[in-house]
């Protein structure tokens, strides 16, 4: 088709559909973040429902603009449809922020006016590092295998897109389950319901009058007022101050900025992987831009291009779905109405449309990469059962302590870790495996993918690359140090070693024994 005649329609009737399921992701997200800043933390609603909601909504709004003018950009220059990024909160980089960062400033200070303007002071300082990201992004694209990029990706989206949720709506049966049959209707199967009616909508309808009926909702209007989005310039430079004054919280903050622009990568190669190809760099810029606008008009989480564009692309979605979120979702935060939304859908009626998009992501990543190749996805997605396991294992600890067990050594302690080996839990393993589990998952996914292909020196390249960020504490640490040769660091500087020395004394063994490796070219004399 003729790109000059090409008209690319902004919306198509599936936008609907898709809309629903990236509303009800977005919108979870947000009922979290402001549940554990209002319960946990003490914020008062003037600053949850006043400052953090409108400066996220703000943030969503300008990357949406961005990426619906990306998605027709490209498809005017393919003449064909394209299905825009899906954009919004990052949801693993989420949880870093709300208890690496704005926890620990209030548990020390119990004051939560500060420990929300270090949260966007640290947001708006994360943009900066999420944008340099564009520097590096593309040179990382070239050389890292596809199988590595959405192997991790397809972790984050078994454990907590997909496990997660699904364990929400076996914990309310009633619910989840008359929301889950008709995503796995309408979505997963693709059976045509009713009257055309989306899936996503049908399922929320279904679940919350459910929950209605047994009593697990309720129609509240507290909380609905106007909340205009407003600049807080003055607390966004003390925030900053007090970054720079305690330059401790950089060590949280650099690392999952550097997870954040390696994920918007791997969403990018996602999105490539089922027929959309757009530019990491600028995607990058997006993302860190949008992250620090939303930090100027009070919210502290990131912003990132999400999980999940082949689900939406299976969906036959244009732009329409992004631009709907980036009108509904203000709307509602404006106004006030995402509390009384908290109060009328349960979770466990939005969980399962979660659950669809993980399903997708995982079976479009299955037929994107070679077959062979399938081993390097699933040795990415370890990393990621290893952080759910340390998160679990957190939780437990705490829910000790919450019933007034007494004397509880802390997660780590050499006695502890002992006895947990004894019973077969390995806690180190899983909790050097979990700190940097997308870089980690990445790196591993890469290694193998090209060991499969043999190409040892790109599968060195990665292990030294590894060495180097164990040595400073980016991966297998908990916060970056000074070089230090743990036994991790050294297990990857022997492994590159090995896939370094390896081909040069065995090329053609390899040749005569691995189809994929390209032949040694002979020269005889004369040529």
């Amino acid at each position: 088709m003729d790109g000059k005649t090409y008209n690319y329609k902004l919306f198509a009737r599936s936008d609907f559909s898709a809309f629903w399921a990236l509303f009800t992701d977005n919108l979870i997200n947000l009922i979290v973040l402001a549940g554990v800043c209002q319960f946990v933390f003490n914020m008062p609603a003037e600053i949850v429902f006043g400052r953090i909601l409108p400066g996220a909504a703000v943030a969503i709004m300008a990357g949406v603009v961005v990426y619906t003018w990306l998605a027709k950009r490209a498809a005017t220059r393919a003449g064909r449809d394209f299905t825009a990024l899906p954009y919004g909160i990052s949801t693993p980089v989420m949880f870093v922020y709300l208890f690496g960062v704005i926890g620990p400033i209030y548990w020390a200070t119990n004051d939560p006016l500060l420990a929300w303007q270090v949260g966007i002071g640290a947001g708006f300082m994360g943009g900066i590092v999420a944008a340099l990201g564009a520097i590096v992004g593309p040179v990382l694209k070239r050389v890292t295998p596809r199988a590595g990029m959405l192997g991790t990706l397809c972790g984050i989206a078994l454990v907590f897109i997909g496990t997660v949720p699904l364990a929400t709506v076996f914990e309310d049966p009633f619910v989840g389950f008359a929301s889950m049959i008709i995503i796995l209707w309408g979505l997963v199967g693709r059976f045509r319901l009713p009257f055309n009616i989306p899936a996503g909508l049908l399922a929320l309808i279904v679940g919350t009058v459910v929950a209605l009926g047994t009593g697990k909702a309720n129609i509240s209007f507290e909380g609905v007022a106007f909340y205009p989005p407003l600049p807080y310039f003055g607390d966004l430079i003390a925030g900053i101050q007090h970054l720079f004054a305690n330059p401790e919280l950089f060590l949280v903050l650099v690392p999952v900025q550097i997870y954040n622009f390696i994920e918007t990568m791997n969403n990018v190669e996602s999105a490539e992987a089922a027929g959309d190809t757009y530019p990491v760099a600028t995607c990058q810029v997006t993302d860190g831009a949008g992250t620090m606008i939303g930090a100027l008009f009070g919210s502290p989480f990131p912003t990132t291009a999400y999980i999940g564009h082949p689900a939406y692309k299976r969906m036959g979605a244009h732009s329409g779905y992004i631009i709907g979120v980036g009108l509904v979702i203000p709307f509602a935060v404006f106004f006030g109405l995402l509390a009384f939304l908290n109060n009328l859908i349960p979770v466990a009626a939005a969980a399962p449309v979660l659950v669809f998009v993980a399903l997708s992501l995982i079976t479009n990543t299955a037929h994107s990469v070679k077959t062979e190749h399938m081993a390097a996805v699933t040795i990415a997605m370890m990393p990621h059962i290893s952080a759910f396991l340390m998160i679990k294992w957190g939780s437990m600890m705490g829910a000790l302590a919450a019933v007034g067990a007494q004397a509880l050594p802390e997660l780590g302690d050499p006695a502890l870790t002992a006895a947990l080996l004894q019973q077969g839990a390995h806690f180190e393993g899983h909790q050097a495996l979990s700190q940097g589990a997308i870089l980690t998952g990445l790196i591993w996914g890469a290694i193998v993918a090209s060991v499969i292909d043999g190409n040892f020196r790109n599968a060195g390249g990665f292990a030294l690359a590894a060495c180097g960020m164990s040595l400073v504490g980016v991966i297998h640490s908990a916060s970056l140090h000074w070089p230090e040769f743990s036994g991790v660091a050294v297990g990857y500087l022997i492994a590159a070693g090995f896939l370094y020395i390896y081909p040069i004394f065995h090329r053609e063994e390899m040749e005569e024994d691995h189809p994929l490796v390209a032949p040694t070219p002979k020269i005889t004399p004369g040529e």
